[in-house]
């Protein structure tokens, strides 16, 4: 197998919105802008394969900014990290005003491309070269990011099932003016012609992205008898390929409406000459699509609630609350702040706790500025100060392997044993291999009731002898857990561990935590300036490390 790539960089478009590019209120259009994503993201991919490359899936998009003619939109696309013969590319739009040199985010989106040299031979490509502490994040969590995606149709297919126990599922549906999804239902056909392909002659995947939205505004008009504006999409998958020449069959039709918002589930079908004379279809990708609508004076306007007529209908009216809960969890975990630390652990919303957990630690240890306080042996403790925020780092030399660093200090019904202010601690919920839920308790502070913390423990190992192993800790909402009277119920906002192996029998632990209103007694005490509760802690770490470690 051949291994191909080139060294990091990425690709940087600009362009100016022209008339032609934009909608009757002079906005540019969304299909525009996908196509535009899509063959900035495509050339990024191609420059790090040396090899043609084509779309495999667009994660889900949220569109914050309109751009208007005369402004400049500038894409920046780059390559985050390669999985063998597909990579993650991450793509930054923001637009610019030429009057005001003001500049403003449009869209962050990630894709998937996968290489596809000439003659259909396999490549391995070659891992992202990072040149930053930027591309070093980024590669990070783009493996968190493929595990939401790899997890998402599962996550979905949960949430239908608990849909049909709850009995929420039925067959019929009534609601008084309620109007028939039948009215929204459009078809179009696109015959790919050379223009709408690449120079191999597949489909450009920002093309049928394009045709994808055109077709889902015209259905989502139908019901608000007004100019839709899309605000957002539900992942692009593209399920097989299309080629010039092919006709393209476009179905759109309003699977549900959410007072200001609506979903159109678009699905796309191909077919040779061939295939259309004996109406064979094949299902290249299927997408949902949520647009707002709004007044000349720019206020949200309220769709009607629409009437599945059929079972197929109900299925996919019950898919957009579905999918409209994960997107909500998706969007109030991912923006969370240090106002409200404790994410509620729901099946929708799961898989993007985990992530901000993993997430929220590797950027804490990627901060500049981290000031050195304390160097005892082998323990040293740095300080970062951003704002009314403190953030601790203790880093351990430790003489076991790395990897039974990882297993002794990932599971927490060990912490007793080395860390006194750990008075309780046990499993809640075994949520997979990589993620537990504990409920710990610890000792009161000075005339105050003992504490007790709902965490969530993400352990991930490393794809590459350079990486840490990582121990993510943060506190989550736990419902069959509520606060009790005897209890000071504290929060975690993050914390947790990098290991990174020295040698076959030595390792590096650094230990992270944030520090909040709930934090540990030793590191409360490290504010008031005394830093001996922290060393004392490591060094019982170590040695617990140490001595556990022998006997493995």
């Amino acid at each position: 197998m051949e291994r191909r790539g080139a060294a990091g960089g990425g690709v940087r478009m600009c362009q100016a919105v022209l008339p032609a590019h934009a909608n009757h209120r002079g906005e540019l259009s969304a299909g525009q802008l996908l196509k535009w994503m899509d063959a900035a993201a495509c050339l990024a991919a191609e420059k790090h394969a040396g090899v043609s490359c084509v779309t495999a899936s667009m994660d889900d998009i949220q569109f914050e900014e309109a751009a208007r003619v005369g402004q400049i939109i500038s894409i920046k696309a780059k390559v985050n990290r390669a999985f063998k013969t597909s990579m993650e590319v991450g793509i930054k739009v923001t637009v610019q005003d030429v009057l005001t040199n003001v500049e403003k985010i449009v869209s962050v989106a990630y894709a998937t491309y996968v290489a596809k040299p000439v003659g259909g031979g396999k490549i391995e490509l070659e891992p992202v070269n990072l040149l930053s502490t930027e591309d070093q994040l980024e590669h990070t969590l783009a493996i968190e990011r493929r595990r939401i995606r790899l997890g998402y149709e599962q996550v979905f297919q949960n949430l239908m099932q608990e849909s049909n126990k709850e009995g929420d599922y039925c067959d019929t549906f009534e609601e008084e003016d309620a109007v028939s999804t039948d009215l929204t239902h459009v078809q179009s056909i696109e015959l790919v012609q050379p223009p709408h392909a690449n120079h191999h002659g597949n489909t450009f995947g920002g093309q049928i992205m394009a045709w994808m939205e055109t077709v889902a505004s015209i259905s989502a008009s139908r019901l608000c008898h007004s100019y839709p504006v899309l605000k957002s999409v539900n992942m692009f998958k593209f399920w097989g390929p299309s080629i010039v020449g092919d006709r393209l069959v476009f179905n759109a039709i309003v699977n549900n409406t959410f007072q200001t918002s609506v979903e159109v589930g678009v699905r796309v079908e191909a077919y040779n000459c061939e295939e259309w004379i004996k109406d064979q279809a094949r299902h290249i990708n299927s997408a949902f699509l949520i647009f707002n609508t709004v007044n000349d004076k720019g206020e949200l306007l309220t769709f009607p609630r629409i009437k599945p007529t059929t079972k197929d209908g109900m299925r996919r009216y019950h898919g957009a609350i579905a999918r409209r809960r994960i997107r909500l969890a998706r969007k109030c975990i991912l923006s969370a702040n240090e106002d409200k630390p404790s994410d509620p652990w729901e099946t929708s919303n799961q898989a993007y706790v985990s992530y901000s957990n993993i997430a929220a630690l590797t950027h804490l240890a990627a901060k500049p500025g981290w000031e050195i306080t304390s160097t005892l042996d082998d323990i040293k403790i740095w300080t970062h100060e951003e704002g009314d925020v403190l953030s601790l780092k203790v880093e351990m030399q430790v003489q076991i392997p790395s990897h039974l660093a990882f297993f002794l200090l990932s599971d927490f019904t060990f912490r007793q044993q080395w860390d006194k202010h750990f008075l309780t601690c046990e499993v809640l919920q075994a949520v997979n291999e990589d993620e537990k839920i504990y409920y710990v308790t610890s000792p009161p502070m000075t005339d105050h009731k003992p504490r007790d913390f709902v965490i969530l423990v993400s352990q991930r190992q490393p794809c590459k002898p350079s990486e840490p192993y990582i121990v993510a800790v943060k506190s989550v909402t736990l419902m069959s857990m509520p606060p009790s009277s005897e209890y000071c119920r504290s929060e975690i906002l993050c914390a947790g561990f990098q290991i990174y192996g020295d040698s076959n029998s030595s390792c590096t632990v650094c230990y992270f935590n944030q520090v909040t209103s709930g934090v540990m007694p030793y590191l409360a005490a490290n504010l008031t300036g005394s830093s001996k509760s922290i060393e004392d802690t490591a060094l019982e770490c170590i040695k617990f490390l140490e001595l556990k470690g022998s006997k493995y």
